[in-house]
């Protein structure tokens, strides 16, 4: 936990996407060779570090972000994560590229087709690794990213001091090794992913179940979306349902805000069951508002 690292004044420093996220809502996906009409877009602040830091924060954990975004990424979105009281030390801006874009094509029934314009996260070269603020942190949580990146932080990081959450999400599926992962996880002390994401992981690790990564890894989280969330520890395995949203905006994110509201609860000390329903709970609240 938090306070058996004493005398650093932040909490969690995340590194993972910030994106420019354009929604495009369509009656019905259009077949090969066919064109169908926009019925709605709308462009938000997205990705997966911007959406976990700002939940975080908002629940009152002190975070920062390491990221890099490009020329086009706006003014009003850095605006929002500086008031959100987000560290933006480590957020570097590419004057040379695009900014990073997800491109999130949704259908009348909500099943979502998305692309992505990685800019500058498509790769590490000439990336800063943070070097001495780290000592401010306790804890780095690594997600999307250049792999040999993340791998460099992760382990500037730990020479800092730092304890490691690996949360590589759908990119463990295109972007990770399996040698890749082993090494993240061997670094690591808690990992994040959903379904898909764990049974990636425990097929990269050789073992039959979740509860085999806990050789590699003391701590698993699994999002289990509206089954809610379950923990595997190396003393026990904790299940919380999920809380059904009153109203539905948008599930993109809805992860990302999970950790932010596990990770509220996981510095306040809380037992893990109450570090999970934090989580199910601010997921619930993004689905709603998704801000």
């Amino acid at each position: 936990m938090a306070d058996e690292i004493s005398g650093r004044p932040r909490d969690l420093l995340v590194s993972g996407h910030v994106n420019v996220d354009r929604f495009l809502t369509v009656d019905e996906f259009p077949a090969a060779d066919r064109t169908v009409p926009v019925v709605l877009q709308r462009v938000e602040l997205g990705g997966t570090g911007a959406n976990l830091a700002r939940v975080a924060a908002r629940y009152g954990v002190a975070t920062g972000l390491v990221a890099r975004i490009g020329r086009e990424f706006p003014a009003d979105f850095l605006r929002r994560l500086r008031t959100a009281g987000i560290a933006l030390r480590g957020l570097e801006q590419v004057a040379i590229e695009a900014t990073p874009t997800c491109f999130i094509l949704e259908d009348r029934r909500g099943v979502q087709r998305t692309l992505i314009d990685q800019g500058p996260m498509g790769g590490g070269r000439g990336a800063r690794v943070p070097g001495a603020w780290l000592d401010e942190y306790s804890w780095l949580h690594v997600t999307t990213g250049d792999p040999t990146f993340q791998l460099r932080l992760a382990r500037a990081a730990r020479a800092h001091g730092l304890r490691v959450a690996a949360d590589p999400a759908q990119e463990i599926h295109y972007r990770w090794k399996r040698r890749q992962f082993a090494e993240l996880l061997a670094a690591s002390e808690l990992f994040f992913g959903n379904r898909g994401e764990v049974a990636r992981a425990v097929e990269y690790s050789g073992c039959s179940d979740p509860s085999g990564l806990l050789e590699r890894v003391p701590l698993v989280v699994r999002t289990e979306g509206p089954r809610g969330a379950t923990a595997f520890s190396r003393t026990e395995t904790v299940h919380v349902p999920a809380e059904r949203p009153r109203s539905k905006r948008s599930t993109v994110g809805a992860g990302d805000a999970f950790r932010g509201g596990f990770y509220a609860a996981w510095f306040e000390g809380e037992p893990l069951r109450k570090c999970l329903t934090a989580g199910v709970r601010a997921s619930r609240r993004w689905i709603e508002d998704a801000t």
